[in-house]
């Protein structure tokens, strides 16, 4: 088996910088981490909390501290420097490879969609973001590795894409469709959920947007460990 990880992102519209912040590390145990913080509001403010909490997180993670400890003390911390003020998402999908699992840790209100055995489920536990008070949990599940898993986890900018036209975008029914009738790469679902809440929003997103999947798959290639970044710029 091997595990295939993919991202989209876009900004807000009109928005020189992204509030969401992604980071991955490996993990000192075996394994890799995937860490994704969605900043408060957007912009230059949004993207100073996330990287905050992001990197309080990653820093944590390569000490070896548990994924719920590293929310937990990044939640503080944001509490602390902003006084409950300014919140903040945060989502931790790590592949232990010590425990042959992967652990999803949840501080978002957006549930987690996970496809396996041709069902898709919604992990769509109540839960609180970064800062807002002392002592936040997440919330945290652990699922075995085994082929045909496909995890997704994504900002709140897809949840809201299409309700400025009052068409917003159901994301469980149309991860479903997309699954059920093609076996996308992770690549082909996320630039697939980006594309059509980029659509709902008339081509101006009206929040930042970041999508995450992870999907286990037939090991079919080397022991080489890849890794793939696009990053368009403006000229």
């Amino acid at each position: 088996m091997e595990v295939q990880i993919a991202v989209s992102k876009v900004n807000k519209y009109a928005s020189s910088e992204s509030g969401d912040t992604l980071e991955a590390i490996e993990r000192p145990n075996g394994g890799l981490s995937v860490v994704l913080a969605d900043g408060q509001t957007s912009g230059r403010g949004a993207k100073a909390v996330s990287m905050m909490v992001v990197r309080k997180v990653i820093g944590l993670l390569a000490e070896g501290v548990r994924d719920g400890a590293a929310a937990r003390a990044a939640s503080d911390a944001l509490f602390t420097d902003k006084q409950g003020k300014v919140v903040c998402t945060l989502n931790i999908a790590s592949v232990d490879l010590h425990s042959g699992t992967i652990v999803l840790t949840r501080n978002n209100p957006a549930p987690i969609f996970i496809s396996r055995g041709g069902k898709t489920d919604c992990l769509a536990a109540e839960s609180v973001p970064l800062g807002a008070s002392r002592d936040v949990r997440p919330v945290i599940t652990e699922i075995e590795i085994e082929t045909d898993l496909t995890i997704v986890i994504y900002t709140d900018g897809l949840t809201h894409a299409g309700e400025r036209r009052g068409q917003p975008m159901d994301v469980c029914e149309t991860t479903r469709s997309l699954l059920e009738e093609q076996d996308p790469t992770p690549q082909e679902l996320a630039d697939s959920l980006l594309n059509y809440a980029v659509k709902l929003d008339e081509g101006r997103p009206a929040d930042d947007i970041s999508v995450l999947v992870l999907k286990v798959v037939p090991r079919t290639g080397d022991e080489v460990r890849r890794m793939g970044i696009r990053l368009p710029i403006n000229s």
